[in-house]
């Protein structure tokens, strides 16, 4: 789909770089609490098309693909 993540990555202030599967990218902000610790955060990774971190943790990515789209 047009929204899965093919690519993310970690960067400072708890931002993260995002690319689309139709080519959108951008950097995403927005961080849960349990993420708040820097090494956590960096541990960032792709699913399925979906952005998350281990401990069952992920973004709904046809939701950041939205909130990218029209930022």
């Amino acid at each position: 789909m047009r929204w899965d993540v093919i690519e993310v990555r970690a960067e400072p202030g708890w931002r993260l770089f995002v690319r689309f599967a139709d080519g959108l990218t951008d950097y995403f902000t927005g961080v849960f609490e349990p993420l708040r610790e820097p090494e956590v955060f960096a541990r960032v990774y792709m699913d399925h098309g979906a952005v998350a971190w281990p401990g069952d943790v992920d973004l709904a990515p046809d939701a950041m693909y939205e909130a990218i789209r029209h930022a």
